[in-house]
């Protein structure tokens, strides 16, 4: 019985190292090939990438600029009206042309919600019949809605809508 289990475990052995180096292809045995074409399809302008030696390297770094690092290009995050007056202050003292705003419009998100509760417990409340019927809820990022519970944020009003129908089939009213 020994003999056997050995001769079956180095025969699998065999097997899995010939299927591993490609010696089973011709048959359709092969493991499957790992790329990601999707990668190469994505990059932008491959061929003005330019490989430094190490010499080279410390020379570009070196008469990068004033401080020895290379120019970056940041972006900071969205900011309110409030907070551009103090933050356009500190940036007056930057180089001119080293920095800018731009406007930006965040898209309309819409959310299925239940609220505005009178009470904490009345929102417990809610919350355990949502488990008996099975409906996942979300905090609130909204502080002015609460206390309530959201049950989906949405990038549509047409998909929020839907996800209302859907919920009100299992049993949800008052969203």
């Amino acid at each position: 019985m020994l003999r056997l289990t050995i001769l079956v475990l180095l025969l699998a052995n065999a097997t899995y190292f010939a299927w591993s180096q490609r010696l089973l292809a011709p048959w359709g045995f092969a493991p499957a090939q790992q790329s990601e074409p999707h990668r190469l399809a994505q990059q932008i302008k491959p061929q003005a990438l330019t490989l430094l030696r190490g010499d080279e390297a410390r020379q570009f770094e070196a008469g990068a600029g004033t401080n020895g690092k290379p120019a970056e290009c940041l972006q900071a995050g969205v900011f309110e009206d409030g907070q551009v007056g103090g933050l356009k202050q500190v940036l007056d003292f930057w180089p001119a042309g080293s920095w800018s705003l731009e406007p930006t419009v965040e898209p309309a998100r819409w959310i299925v919600y239940m609220g505005k509760y009178l009470t904490a417990e009345n929102v417990n409340r809610k919350k355990g019949e949502l488990r008996q019927l099975g409906v996942s809820f979300e905090p609130l990022a909204n502080p002015a809605l609460e206390p309530g519970l959201s049950l989906g944020g949405f990038a549509t009003e047409a998909a929020a809508a839907q996800q209302l129908e859907v919920l009100s089939e299992r049993g949800v009213r008052t969203a």
